[in-house]
């Protein structure tokens, strides 16, 4: 009798157990916005990706003003008052050219057909702008 009971408990108290502890399904949710995630993570996702990137491009050019000397910013600001200059000629209706390390600019003004042709130093190609129909001052 003692078997029986022992048999019936633990029966009972496997049931029992059983019915407690019933398993829920699982729901896979992605992290990454590109695969489902949520969009917010995106920016988080990104900075650590950047913050772990330590490849760093040597044909990257600097693009900012803090990479470069007080001789290369005298140089850009140079020839953009000289790149100036040579706009407000031709402005009124005078020819003009101008030349810097990167590129040639050369304006001829022919009785009111204005040509700009633009030289790259570098690669050699040349772009060049006509425009008709202007009046010299």
């Amino acid at each position: 009798m003692n078997r029986t009971i022992t048999a019936v408990s633990t029966c009972l108290f496997l049931t029992g157990f059983s019915v407690l502890s019933q398993a829920t399904e699982l729901v896979y949710t992605p992290v990454n916005p590109n695969f489902g995630g949520n969009p917010l993570n995106g920016p988080t996702l990104l900075n650590e990706a950047q913050a772990q990137n330590d490849y760093k491009d040597p044909d990257l050019k600097r693009s900012s003003t803090a990479g470069t000397t007080a001789l290369e910013r005298f140089s850009q600001q140079l020839q953009s008052s000289l790149l100036s200059q040579v706009l407000t000629n031709i402005r009124n209706g005078n020819s003009g050219s101008l030349t810097t390390d990167a590129f040639i600019v050369n304006v001829i003004d022919d009785s009111g057909s204005l040509s700009i042709q633009i030289t790259d130093r570098v690669t050699g190609e040349i772009s060049e702008v006509n425009v008709n129909g202007l009046t010299s001052n």
